[in-house]
């Protein structure tokens, strides 16, 4: 029973995402945001990329921040191989990485947990350095991280055909689709317009955690992304229970010239 419950969660995240694909105008990734009692909180970041793309993650957080719902700060810092490698989430926090994780179909993944609530608890960011040749433009280094950044606050995408709303959070190449735009900032009051009863954020040091997507209940064979909910031409999204009551939420960029991602790891 304890399996079907846990199922039932992950198609219940499939439902619900399906239903926020179809909304028109805004562009809120299923409404998902993190619960706080006041207004523009302050969002603790773990720096875990090298230095080659310090220059990305401080201008993408310098832009979200431009934002009157949060405020990103950073909180810790470990480039470490292995840290890189694993992206260990922290609870309350969100933590940025980059590192070659192979040829596996992905070349941005956003990852989010959400408690029984519907509240985002922590979230990761990472860039996938195999595809060297994709990164070596500095365009789709910037938007990339853009991207991935503003899926871990709430945000989906405002056009996933390709064409251009010069926003990172489209799916065009286009040298204005890097960084957020008034748009964006818009739909982030929006989704943060309210307040809670408590908060999902935390204020303590970073630098720990646990790897994410293959939880104690993961059978042999099974994908550590889980089910695949939704496919599109640049963009896939899974989900999978946490074990605990929560879901986690997996939000794929495909790398070019890959039409899905069965192995994700």
């Amino acid at each position: 029973m304890k399996f079907n419950r846990l199922a039932l969660s992950v198609v219940g995240a499939a439902a619900l995402f399906t239903v926020a694909v179809t909304a028109s105008a805004t562009h809120s990734w299923n409404n998902y945001h993190w619960a706080r009692t006041a207004q523009n909180f302050p969002l603790q970041v773990v720096d875990s990329t090298t230095p080659d793309w310090d220059g990305e993650l401080a201008q993408t957080m310098t832009d979200w921040s431009k934002s009157t719902a949060l405020e990103l700060t950073v909180t810790g810092s470990d480039d470490s191989s292995n840290t890189r490698k694993r992206c260990p989430s922290v609870t309350g926090q969100i933590r940025v990485c980059n590192a070659s994780y192979g040829n596996n179909g992905w070349l941005g993944l956003a990852s989010i947990n959400i408690d029984s609530s519907g509240h985002i608890t922590q979230g990761t960011a990472k860039m996938n350095d195999s595809y060297a040749s994709s990164f070596a433009v500095q365009d789709e280094r910037d938007h990339v991280m853009c991207q991935e950044v503003g899926h871990l606050f709430g945000l989906g995408h405002t056009s996933e055909d390709g064409s251009t709303q010069n926003t990172c959070m489209d799916y065009s190449s286009s040298p204005t689709s890097t960084r957020p735009n008034q748009h964006d900032y818009d739909q982030l009051q929006l989704i943060y317009g309210h307040l809670d009863s408590y908060n999902s954020y935390g204020t303590g040091s970073g630098g720990g955690g646990k790897p994410h997507g293959k939880p104690s209940s993961a059978m042999a064979g099974e994908n550590p992304m889980g089910m695949r909910i939704r496919k599109g031409v640049f963009d896939e999204v899974w989900a999978k229970s946490d074990g605990n009551g929560g879901v986690w939420v997996h939000h794929v960029t495909l790398a070019p010239g890959f039409e899905h991602t069965e192995l994700l790891d």
